[in-house]
């Protein structure tokens, strides 16, 4: 069994242990929703604080879903030129 703390779980342990800003994917519907829903400029966020079964993020939005990622920049080699 993987016991590996993933989506929303993982930004609560990770606001637990005290980091101050985490780049989420954010929705409120669910993780798996948060990781699709690439529309319009809410996908992403900086999320600063859970309460009250809420992720807020920066600027005060409250969202219910909250998937920590990762941002690189593409190469070369990734955009096949």
């Amino acid at each position: 069994m993987n016991n590996e703390l993933r989506g929303s779980d993982l930004t609560r342990a990770l606001l637990a242990r005290g980091d101050k800003q985490i780049w989420c994917a954010v929705d409120d519907d669910s993780d798996e929703q948060a990781m699709m829903d690439h529309c319009g400029n809410d996908f992403t966020a900086y999320i600063v604080e859970f309460k009250d079964g809420c992720f807020y993020c920066n600027c005060g939005t409250a969202w219910l879903f909250a998937v920590p990622v990762k941002t690189v920049a593409a190469t070369q080699s990734d955009m096949n030129i």
